[in-house]
């Protein structure tokens, strides 16, 4: 509670034992300067009518406390350039993982592996509304948490794709801005296998709190086999596309899929009842985009919106997905359009 936190990566652990040594330091060079001041107001005070020295210079006090200061910020410069080096030292990583933020997501891209996904905040909208009790990881769960490797290098690229986040996660001693148009670098080697928790630590927006970072270390043996699980995942989901592709869907079964894709990613901004927030997330029901051309919607939700919040859906959600939360957005709310949009009519569209 009163301490830096230790830490699971040696280099988390360096950074708390630094942080002790120059407070300590500190310390100690505050008590002695507070005593010696404290004793000079009192045995020296008025009242005692002391008599003031009567010299005027000493070269030997002057070289000592010169010589004292200079030693100390040898002693604390010496081992804290040491670890801004180290930590600045991302060469020889074994795994290189690509973090590219957005209003409000992460997306971990697995560069050797060829894998990636996107990491989404899962507390209920129950919680956050305060309607139901807070949970045990309130605001720090997600949907796909990035998984590592332990006792490997793992080197950490960041950027953004709209506005400057930063991805931290304590544990590791590992916070590194995400800035659009640069890449960032970080790395770090976990010991210990578990779940490890962070957030977005750069004020992005309305949504800036719900953006939180979930690590899950696994040993080497079980990342192995999860990236082959991801790999067949991904095709198994290229197989569905097709599939999901090759028939008509009826608007019961839309319905409610894209409900639960709405509730997920949209209902944040435009609320839950699509009565929206203002200007910037504009309402739904009854809505211009929602109950005008099917083509302007798509548009809208596929390729988002230039310098606003709307992201681009496309790169993140499937075919079907796709389908279903435009298909819901159109007859939900009273719009009642009866549009129902299909995922090769999306997929035509991409």
């Amino acid at each position: 509670m009163f301490d830096m936190r230790r830490g699971v990566t040696d280099m988390s652990q360096r950074v708390q034992s630094l942080h002790h040594l120059i407070f300590g330091i500190c310390v100690v060079v505050g008590a002695i300067v507070f005593i010696v001041m404290f004793y000079s107001i009192i045995a020296h005070r008025r009242s005692k009518h002391p008599e003031p020295a009567k010299f005027h210079e000493s070269t030997a006090v002057e070289v000592v406390w010169t010589l004292i200061p200079t030693l100390i910020l040898i002693g604390a410069a010496v081992p804290a350039t040491m670890t801004l080096i180290d930590i600045e030292d991302n060469s020889d990583a074994d795994l290189t993982v690509l973090i590219t933020a957005s209003q409000w997501k992460w997306h971990y891209q697995y560069v050797e592996a060829g894998i990636g996904f996107y990491s989404n905040l899962t507390t209920p909208l129950e919680q956050i509304n305060n309607v139901d009790p807070k949970g045990e990881y309130y605001l720090l769960e997600v949907d796909n948490p990035l998984v590592l490797p332990t006792n490997l290098k793992v080197r950490f690229l960041t950027t953004s794709d709209d506005v400057i986040h930063s991805w931290w996660v304590p544990d590791f001693a590992v916070k590194q801005d995400a800035i659009p148009g640069f890449i960032n670098e970080a790395w770090t080697r976990v010991n210990t296998p578990g779940v490890y928790r962070g957030q977005c630590t750069e004020l992005c927006g309305m949504n800036h709190a719900f953006m939180p970072v979930v690590v899950e270390v696994r040993s080497e043996e079980d990342f192995l086999s999860w990236i082959d699980d991801q790999r067949l995942a991904n095709e198994l989901a290229g197989e569905a596309a097709v599939a999901a592709r090759s028939r008509d869907w009826t608007m019961a079964e839309l319905m409610p899929m894209g409900e639960d894709v709405f509730l997920t990613h949209c209902a944040t901004c435009h609320q839950p009842d699509g009565m929206g927030q203002g200007i910037k997330y504009p309402a739904l029901a009854g809505g211009v985009i929602p109950t005008g051309p099917v083509e302007a919607h798509l548009e809208r939700v596929m390729n988002g919106l230039a310098e606003t919040e709307m992201q681009a859906w496309a790169p993140q959600l499937s075919d079907l997905e796709l389908a279903a939360v435009i298909t819901y957005e159109r007859n939900a709310w009273g719009n009642d359009t009866g549009d129902v949009v299909q995922p090769l009519t999306v997929y035509s569209a991409r």
